[in-house]
């Protein structure tokens, strides 16, 4: 899907949208958004073997967990009784140890993406009142997910988002193309489309011709424009979403929801 996400520059959203990285010491958090800190207790349990750790993890976080090793890392079933041992021992890898370890530093304020989460999801509930917002929290990978999209949750891979200049990412030969789009300030944006796309999937998506789907996806980049008050995707697809926008005049629930 990151394939359809070319060339987005991130500047600021409108006065009452802004993005805005906190200001130094700045610490208090007035949005009523929280990213839920996953990140933290998966984090002291795969550097420490901190038994409590994963125990809240999967009291807490039980499909988050069964999502993050089944399907993400595909390490097996989470009924397994030594499933926890293989979870633990994949990320020892000392490329993960670092990984998590630059993260939580990266990271170790949210307050920022809070704020912008908290107003872009406050206009899609002014565009659609009856929608119920996602839980929305943070996660570590293995450089290979950057959004999961799950029941009523977004899980955001940290790993994904850590900075154009990240050694690791040109290590391993991430484009420069690539590398601009794995930055914080792609989060809120990367958020918003997937969990619209999880919303308003297309049917039968795979045996759709090509131009039906890429006017699908070009639709929900526009809603996603339209709502951060940025053109942030940028394709011929989101251009004619934007000119049938303008000629019918159109609300964003039915835009989303008419066929293609």
């Amino acid at each position: 899907m990151r394939t359809f996400f070319v060339a987005i520059m991130v500047a600021f959203l409108c006065s009452s949208c802004r993005f805005k990285l906190p200001l130094p010491g700045e610490q208090e958090d007035n949005s009523a958004f929280q990213v839920e800190r996953y990140d933290r207790l998966q984090s002291m349990y795969l550097t420490t073997g901190d038994f409590t750790a994963i125990q809240q993890m999967e009291t807490e976080y039980p499909l988050e967990t069964r999502t993050l090793i089944e399907k993400v890392l595909k390490l097996g079933n989470v009924e397994d009784p030594n499933i926890n041992k293989k979870f633990l021992a994949y990320y020892q890898d000392s490329t993960l140890q670092t990984i998590i370890s630059d993260a939580e530093v990266e990271f170790a304020n949210m307050d920022d993406i809070n704020n912008q989460l908290d107003c872009v999801f406050s206009r899609l509930r002014d565009e659609i009142p009856s929608l119920e917002l996602p839980r929305v929290y943070a996660q570590i990978g293995s450089l290979d997910q950057s959004i999961v999209v799950g029941d009523e949750s977004v899980g955001i891979f940290l790993d994904k988002y850590m900075g154009t200049d990240y050694p690791l990412y040109k290590r391993y030969n991430y484009t420069q193309q690539q590398r601009q789009q794995m930055t914080r300030e792609y989060i809120v944006p990367d958020c918003l489309c997937f969990y619209l796309l999880g919303l308003y999937p297309m049917k039968d998506f795979d045996s759709q011709p090509q131009r039906a789907r890429d006017l699908h996806m070009g639709r929900v980049m526009w809603v996603c424009n339209y709502l951060l008050d940025k053109k942030f995707f940028k394709t011929p697809f989101v251009d004619e979403a934007d000119r049938y926008v303008r000629q019918n005049n159109v609300a964003v629930k039915d835009f989303l929801s008419a066929p293609v």
